[in-house]
Formats: structure tokens, C-alpha cells, sequence
């Protein structure tokens, strides 16, 4: 089980990228900055993101890729957290990490409720690890092989375009964007609704 969801969330939340962005930010991907997305814009965008994510080049994403991505970020927090560079981590140096990340918490909080956005942590729209585009990137494996190639990447990003495209004309535009992020919103409260109702007394 553990496997399958590391599988499922190896980059997931990449595959949304080059539709979605924060509310009021252009298109991630928007290479012209007109803030409209056009399909070949997308397909590039997602060519890009899968060549990061290919950590060790081998033209799949697997848990390989997720481990050295892991231990890329844990090179990286060590770096953050030793102050001094001295090699290694003194609890003054870790309390001020704490400290620091604790405030950017509340500094993104602040900006969550300025925004009328609600809190959603760190597991998704579904309240578990990964949410919808942990799903979203079991179904990019069209072959089964636990593993993820540059062409099942694209697929998966630009059905997410061709999700968004309302109007099929080849682009997105920020209404679109816009309506594409508040069906999500609706989808996910109506899963929280089902989620939180009672379960059914049993029949004798």
C-alpha cells in the first residue's frame, strides 16, 4: 500500500500545473504572458515539468524519482537549518527552523483568508495524501507498469486543458480557469458531505 500511494504521489500536482494556477496568477505555462493558455502553451509547459521531475533521465517517472527528489529536499532543509554551516544541526538552529516555518504558516494563513480561500493543508482537495491528483497520476499510467512515460504525462496534462477548454476553441482563458477551479471547490464540498454524513443504523 505504501508503494502504490509514493506511486501516486510522485509529482501529482504537476499534472495541473499548466491549467491551473493560484487565483488572480496567469497560467502556469503561459509562455506569450497574455494570460491565456494555449494548447501547444500546455504541451510544452508539461514536456518542461516531466524533464525536472525525470531525476535520473531514464524517460519515466517511478519511486526512483520520487527518492532522489526526497532526498534533493532533504539536502536542501539541512542546508536551511544549519545556520552556521557547520555540518550539523544545533537545537538553537533547529527551535529558530521551527519558528520560521511557523510564521510562514501564519503569513499564508493570513493570505488564505484575505483571499476567501479556506484552509486545506497538505493532503488535497480529498482530505488524504495526494487528493485528486494523486488519482489524477494512477490514471496517467494508461499501461499499468507503475511508472509514468513523457508521452503519458502529456496525455494526462492536456486532458486537464481539454477539461478546462469550455468553449474547444484550443485555449484557456482565465474564466475558464476560474470555472474549472470553482467546479472543483463544488466537487470536493459535496465529497466532504458524503464523507461527514452518518453512517446508516443497521437493519435487524
Amino acid at each position: 500500500m505504501k508503494k502504490k500511494i509514493a506511486f501516486l504521489t510522485l509529482g501529482a500536482a504537476l499534472i495541473a500545473a499548466p491549467v491551473l494556477a493560484a487565483p488572480g496568477a496567469g497560467p502556469r505555462g503561459d509562455a506569450d504572458g497574455n494570460g491565456t493558455l494555449t494548447r501547444a502553451e500546455a504541451q510544452t509547459h508539461a514536456a518542461e515539468k516531466f524533464a525536472k521531475m525525470d531525476a535520473n533521465g531514464d524517460g519515466k517517472l517511478d519511486a526512483s524519482d520520487r527518492a532522489a527528489k526526497r532526498a534533493e529536499m532533504h539536502a536542501k532543509a539541512f542546508e536551511r537549518f544549519d545556520a552556521n554551516k557547520d555540518g550539523s544541526i544545533s537545537k538553537a538552529e533547529w527551535d529558530q527552523a521551527a519558528a520560521d516555518r511557523a510564521a510562514k504558516r501564519a503569513e499564508r494563513g493570513e493570505k488564505r483568508a484575505d483571499a476567501g480561500e479556506g484552509h486545506r493543508g497538505m493532503r488535497g482537495h480529498h482530505g488524504k495524501r495526494g487528493g485528486h491528483h494523486g488519482m489524477m497520476m494512477g490514471k496517467a499510467d494508461t499501461d499499468g507498469d507503475k511508472a509514468i512515460s513523457k508521452a503519458e504525462f502529456q496525455t494526462a496534462a492536456l486532458a486537464r486543458f481539454d477539461a478546462a477548454d469550455a468553449n474547444k476553441d484550443g485555449q484557456v482563458t482565465a474564466e475558464e480557469r476560474a470555472a474549472q477551479r470553482e467546479a472543483w471547490k463544488a466537487k470536493a464540498g459535496e465529497w466532504r458531505a458524503k464523507r461527514g454524513a452518518a453512517p446508516a443504523a443497521p437493519t435487524s
